[in-house]
């Protein structure tokens, strides 16, 4: 059905206003999908109340998580001490917060730097196609052939990598899986007539790229960066637990398990229940966030 252009209205008005209506009952309807997910709901609640708790809870929650104090080492759950204290004194609680800052920081910021890698990459190698996109891709086999957790502990053992370094060591072996999902979504986007046509009226590599096939692959990019958040922060956790992870005094969850291990087998389960928990449930709500996300973004499970 044609659109019935409006005296004085510009010819391509109805058209724009078409397409901009199309985009915003798209978004709704995909918020929609979201919010019927309810493990998404639930785990977006999850990760607003860690955000909550580190950031805004030593605000209301406030301790000393930088000297030792020997006169109160391993209480257990008072009143004073919400969750008791480490082997040095340390507030439990407070130092859960102070973890979990470092473990959210480096897990997300870890993350959106490998979705942002493996994103211009596949849509380069996707795009691209031929052999340059066969020799891209072969590199991208050979970097998963190799466990990311063994890389790290190579470099960790060299080297003793600042939070900044920790991030960008995270990035950088963790953008091969985004490479492959965006190049797939590239193959077939550069195929569209939208895409053809700019190319065929002269428009560059560059411009088609950015202006089209990476525009229309945000929420493919938005669900791999869930996921990325999600495996940075077991990957930090993982190498904090081995002790090569965040140097003392700062630490992260999976830092604060590692310290807490041995003194767990004598029973003090407030060192090491609490920041397992935190990992698991924080994973857990990310990777539920993705699938939600995912399946709202699902054009075929749409009616």
């Amino acid at each position: 059905m044609s659109a019935v252009i409006q005296p004085g209205q510009a010819p391509g008005t109805t058209t724009a206003t078409a397409i901009a209506t199309g985009a915003v009952s798209g978004s709704r309807l995909a918020v929609r999908r979201f919010l019927r997910n309810r493990l998404a709901v639930v785990g977006l609640g999850v990760v607003v109340f860690f955000f909550l708790f580190c950031f805004l809870g030593p605000l209301v929650y406030s301790t000393d998580q930088t000297h030792t104090m020997l006169q109160q080492v391993n209480l257990g759950p008072s009143g004073s001490h919400w969750l008791g204290t480490d082997a040095v004194g340390h507030d439990e609680l407070g130092r859960l917060m102070y973890g979990g800052k470092v473990s959210l920081i480096v897990g997300l910021a870890a993350g959106i730097l490998a979705t942002v890698i493996g994103t211009l990459w596949g849509a380069a190698a996707g795009y691209a196609g031929g052999w340059i996109d066969a020799v891209m891709m072969r590199i991208v086999d050979a970097g998963i052939a190799i466990p990311a957790l063994f890389i790290l502990l190579v470099v960790s053992a060299i080297t003793t990598p600042g939070l900044t370094g920790l991030i960008v060591i995270l990035g950088f072996v963790s953008w091969l899986v985004p490479s492959r999902l965006i190049r797939a979504e590239t193959l077939t986007l550069k195929n569209r007539d939208y895409v053809l046509t700019l190319r065929a009226i002269g428009g560059t590599h560059s411009r088609a790229i950015t202006r089209h096939i990476l525009p229309n692959s945000v929420s493919t990019i938005i669900v791999a960066t869930t996921f990325q958040i999600a495996d940075a922060i077991l990957l930090v956790a993982y190498v904090s637990y081995l002790g090569l992870g965040v140097q003392p005094p700062a630490t992260d969850w999976g830092g604060m398990l590692s310290a807490g291990l041995t003194a767990a087998y004598s029973g003090y389960w407030w060192l090491i229940l609490p920041p397992g928990l935190a990992i698991i449930l924080v994973v857990w709500a990310f990777n539920a966030i993705g699938d939600g996300l995912r399946d709202a973004f699902d054009v075929r499970g749409r009616g």
